[in-house]
């Protein structure tokens, strides 16, 4: 064999090997991305649901003057807000900052009781904020799933799902309503 046959099989070798450690390397750099774009999905969620637990002592105190006999709702509220402080993972968040969804939900549709309530300005006021806090919760919640969802096709599609189990890449999880929540709607009577 000529050796410039020889060379030419070698260069052929050598470009398949470069070609596939880059293909190893973009798969890798897409998988670190997106983890990363799940990671700021999240913080973006945390920025709101730590807007929303600060401001919920002062909604709570406001009610309280008006609504003493709602204990259990007023307790219900501050029994969540305790768990999303001290929530450790993701999961934990996602469940106790659920729990909180709902009994703000339920002790708002109770505030419907009280039309006293309902005019005092600074009630007025901090409701208005929570309501544009749960609206930007609710964005940031469907930006973190369309980001987890990349993220998670990511690591299961064909090539990058052998980098990824090869890496430890794991699929994230999304922030889903509790079927709780979806089944316990509050109800406004008049």
């Amino acid at each position: 064999m000529f050796w410039w046959v020889k060379l030419l099989i070698g260069l052929g070798i050598a470009a398949l090997v470069i070609i596939i450690v880059a293909l190893i390397v973009k798969a890798y750099n897409k998988l670190v991305d997106g983890r990363e774009k799940v990671k700021n999905g999240w913080s973006q969620i945390d920025v709101q649901l730590r807007r929303r637990f600060d401001l919920i002592p002062n909604l709570v105190e406001t009610v309280k003057g008006y609504a003493a006999h709602e204990k259990e709702t007023l307790e219900n509220v501050t029994m969540w807000r305790s768990r999303v402080s001290a929530a450790t993972t993701t999961e934990e968040a996602i469940d106790a900052n659920n729990g909180l969804s709902g009994a703000l939900g339920r002790l708002l549709v109770t505030m419907e009781k009280y039309p006293d309530l309902k005019a005092n300005q600074n009630f007025m006021s901090l409701q208005k904020e929570l309501s544009d806090i749960e609206n930007k919760i609710s964005f940031a919640r469907q930006f973190y799933n369309d980001t987890v969802q990349k993220f998670n096709v990511l690591v299961k599609r064909f090539p990058s799902n052998i980098i990824a189990s090869i890496f430890g890449f794991k699929e994230e999880k999304f922030f889903e309503v509790d079927n709780t929540i979806r089944e316990n709607v509050p109800q406004v009577k008049f």
